[in-house]
């Protein structure tokens, strides 16, 4: 075969297991000749790092190995507490931040939150109610189902409502003798009142 056959690459070799014994590690349990294949943990303090050792005595290691050796009961009860957040840092609810940021922290204006940025708060200490009158921009079907309705588009929820069940009453078949006019006034404004619900504006 030339060596730059393309079959030449697709020889597989079968490892030479002597070689790779001999090119291994040596166990590092004390006395112990034999190749050291398998990791074990050096203990608290050292992690990351391993002893390199034969499966005998991997076997032997792991049968009396004791992370928490030497450390008191209490200790261990901490250190099981913490394992619960992965040990990061917690607070209790409405506690200052321990890292010196109390944006969500009562303090000032008679335990309200901290409001430095002045967006629950205007810079008086009162609530800012022109945040929440303020409304989002509405999409033309919207606008087209409050004109049914003969609304504007600063109309609230309510007053939607109450001009839905008055334009029912007042357009309702019942009431107009049966005109067709009417009905058809009746199923645009159910229409228009449905979408608006579906729009999350009533």
């Amino acid at each position: 075969m030339k060596l730059d056959s393309k079959y030449f690459d697709s020889v597989r070799v079968k490892p030479d297991r002597a070689r790779t014994a001999r090119e291994a590690p040596i166990c590092q349990w004390r006395g112990c000749a034999a190749a050291g294949l398998h990791r074990a943990p050096k203990g608290r303090g050292r992690e990351g790092q391993y002893y390199l050792l034969c499966l005998e005595h991997v076997r032997e290691f792991n049968a009396s190995y004791n992370y928490f050796e030497g450390m008191s009961n209490a200790d261990v009860e901490a250190y099981q507490k913490d394992s619960v957040t992965g040990h990061r840092p917690t607070w209790k609810v409405g506690a200052h931040w321990a890292h010196g940021t109390h944006g969500l922290s009562p303090e000032g204006r008679g335990g309200r939150l901290n409001d430095r940025h002045h967006i629950l708060f205007d810079r008086n200490g009162e609530p800012d109610h022109s945040a929440s009158a303020r409304r989002r921009v509405l999409k033309p079907l919207e606008l087209k189902s409050l004109e049914a309705l003969n609304l504007t588009p600063a109309a609230a929820r309510s007053e939607i409502k109450s001009r839905f069940h008055e334009l029912v009453k007042r357009h309702h078949p019942d009431v107009n003798g049966g005109d067709n006019r009417s009905e058809d006034k009746l199923r645009e404004i159910i229409q228009a009142y449905n979408y608006l619900k579906q729009a999350g504006l009533v």
